[in-house]
């Protein structure tokens, strides 16, 4: 007997959004990241249109998609960008509402973005500002705070994952750095920070080659089976060097496929056009699923 989609001819793969089913590799791992129905705007303007996602520690998932597709608006809004308005949906971090929290409290609480475009900030030290980001961080976790000369000791031993010189440490924060730099610099707060959910926007963006697989090789080090990683990317080179367990594609401000590490793979040789295919089918799928809900 067919089932209610199949009775109404649609994609049953476009479904997942409703059903929130996909694989689970540790069924007994911590939920860390839960989001449900999540819709949000920038001013008037819709960008998510109800994404579903669920990050278990242990896990690490990539999150692809075209410009405009909703990639960066979701990974802004977790860390708590105020120009992003929450219209429906939740998120929930260790079960808690992760929206009540103000962007400094997420990151005390372990929520971490690295940015794809990390700012400068002149005449703020570097080192100091690493020092007190940590401090922070380790006062939220109940952990003594470090004093000056063993948070030096700590952040020279973090150093060697990004293989960066401590020279850059007396520098202002980003200040003059090459972009791959940047993200170096990026990677070494996540290793100092240790946050538990860890969202890398676009963090290969403006890398070469030698500086991606130092800045992949310092993440996979800090993948641990305590926390979970969403990298947001265009590409699949990202992907060459940081396995996922999950890709997702977006489009239109939702998550339209789910799959393994051979989803990339298929966009990259098909490229995002046959998933744009499918938006009209998702679209006949949002029209049934009040009606679905009481089937």
């Amino acid at each position: 007997m067919p089932t209610i989609l199949e009775s109404l001819d649609l994609d049953c793969s476009l479904f997942h959004s409703y059903s929130l089913l996909f694989p689970v590799i540790r069924p007994d791992a911590t939920i860390l990241l839960e989001i449900r129905n999540l819709h949000a705007k920038v001013g008037d303007q819709p960008i998510l249109k109800g994404v579903d996602l669920t990050l278990r520690a242990g896990e690490i998932h990539a999150v692809m998609g075209r410009n405009g597709s909703g990639k960066s608006t979701l990974s802004k809004l977790l860390a708590g960008h105020p120009a992003y308005t929450v219209t429906a949906g939740t998120v929930h971090y260790k079960g808690e509402d992760l929206l009540t929290l103000a962007p400094e409290e997420r990151a005390r609480a372990g929520v971490f973005l690295g940015f794809q475009y990390p700012v400068e900030i002149p005449g703020v030290s570097n080192l100091e500002f690493l020092r007190v980001a940590t401090n922070s961080r380790r006062v939220a976790q109940g952990v003594e705070e470090l004093d000056t000369f063993a948070f030096e000791d700590l952040v020279r031993e973090r150093l060697k994952v990004v293989q960066m010189d401590p020279a850059f440490l007396e520098r202002s924060v980003n200040e003059g750095f090459s972009g791959g730099e940047k993200k170096r610099n990026e990677i070494l707060q996540m290793a100092l920070l240790e946050p538990l959910v860890a969202i890398l926007d676009e963090t290969d963006s403006g890398l070469d080659i030698d500086a991606l697989r130092i800045v992949s090789a310092g993440v996979n080090q800090l993948a641990t089976p305590d926390n979970c990683i969403l990298l947001i990317t265009h590409y699949q080179r990202l992907l060459d060097e940081i396995t996922p367990d999950f890709v997702h594609v977006m489009a239109a401000g939702r998550i339209l496929r789910t799959g393994g590490k051979e989803l990339a793979l298929e966009l990259e040789r098909r490229g995002y056009d046959w998933i744009d295919e499918g938006l009209e089918s998702s679209d006949q799928v949002d029209s049934i699923a009040p009606a679905l809900e009481v089937v």
